[in-house]
């Protein structure tokens, strides 16, 4: 069985080895026949990115399967490239993330250090568990906001923070999300470009139409400047591709839910995050504003909490006051908006 590894973690560096070995060229992967399963699998592999935030992983029946899979990323990577929209980079860099741990649930402590070590991560195994480098952790860990990610609050011996894998292969995610949009966008020649733009102008085309569905316009009396640092913060985030964590998610929809944004609103501050799917965030927004129960939906939580949580951001000078204990607080005073009953 040729390929096994590498059809499920194609960025391994074997890959390209496999590819090399078994005389497949650029112009093979461009316009042979015999590669056209490769093609379609590269462009499912985008178009999954774009549709649900995570590549696919199909059935491999055999050794033909698996080196179309292998052929089938770079030939991805190519079509993200001529594309070249940042809101498809990190998308797609997460979407191949999603996958791959998602794949490493299902493997040997010895796979998942070699994914590592070919991520740049240093680690550990033994039969306590897997380790990580203090390092790797905080460069990889910085972005989820829960407490208990804080290296305080980790098992920290010889330098190596004591991890299960599920936390471990999240981490992962992060490296390789990291890695690949670091590489992307890749100089693709005129030639190659010209080979691809069908494919290329079809996914375009998708993309477009999936970012302009839910294109953020706010109206009403909504201004930034009234807004805390923290949901400004968290807001900015969201409507630049950065991912939030669950607690961030709350918040925000919590806080313009109750300062009286629509759904409609609301759902568009979610929709450039490289994640967002709208069935998934339409389903946590209907619940968290109470559309779904008929209430009125959860109330923000309160400064202390933000804190607590990871989400408090640049407080000014108006977040100090001693009364300012809650952000709809601040919002009051900012927008001379008297306390909702």
């Amino acid at each position: 069985m040729i390929g096994f590894l590498e059809s499920r973690y194609p960025f391994l560096r074997s890959a390209a080895q496999l590819i090399e070995d078994n005389g497949a060229s650029l112009d093979d992967l461009l316009s042979s026949p015999g590669f056209e399963d490769a093609r379609a699998r590269g462009e499912d592999r985008v178009l999954s990115a774009i549709e649900h935030s995570q590549v696919t992983s199909p059935s491999l029946r055999n050794d033909f399967d698996r080196m179309m899979e292998v052929m089938s990323y770079p030939y991805a990577r190519i079509l993200v490239s001529c594309i070249n929209d940042k809101f498809l980079t990190r998308r797609y860099a997460l979407a191949e993330a999603v996958r791959m741990n998602a794949l490493l649930g299902q493997e040997e402590y010895a796979v998942v250090q070699r994914i590592a070590g070919e991520l740049d991560v240093k680690s550990r195994a033994s039969d306590e568990g897997l380790r990580m480098h203090f390092s790797d952790f905080l460069r990889f860990s910085t972005r989820i906001k829960s407490p208990e990610w804080k290296l305080i609050n980790t098992e920290l011996k010889d330098g190596y923070v004591f991890l299960t894998q599920e936390r471990f292969d999240r981490l992962l995610q992060n490296a390789l999300q990291d890695r690949i949009e670091s590489e992307l966008p890749l100089n693709v020649p005129d030639d190659v470009a010209k080979a691809v733009s069908e494919r290329v102008n079809r996914l375009n085309n998708i993309l477009q139409s999936a970012k302009a569905k839910f294109n953020p316009q706010f109206t009403g009396e909504l201004k930034p400047e009234m807004l805390p640092p923290c949901i400004r913060t968290l807001m900015g985030n969201a409507q630049n591709g950065i991912n939030l964590g669950h607690s961030g998610r709350f918040a925000l929809v919590a806080f313009l839910n109750h300062i009286g944004m629509s759904y409609d609103q609301i759902i568009a501050v979610f929709s450039r995050s490289p994640d967002f799917d709208e069935s998934k965030s339409s389903y946590q927004i209907k619940h968290i504003t109470g559309e779904l129960n008929g209430t009125d939906g959860y109330t923000p939580p309160e400064c202390s909490t933000m804190k607590t949580n990871g989400n408090c951001y640049d407080p000014d000078d108006l977040c100090a006051r001693e009364t300012v204990n809650h952000p709809l607080t601040y919002y009051r005073i900012k927008s001379g908006r008297p306390r909702k009953e």
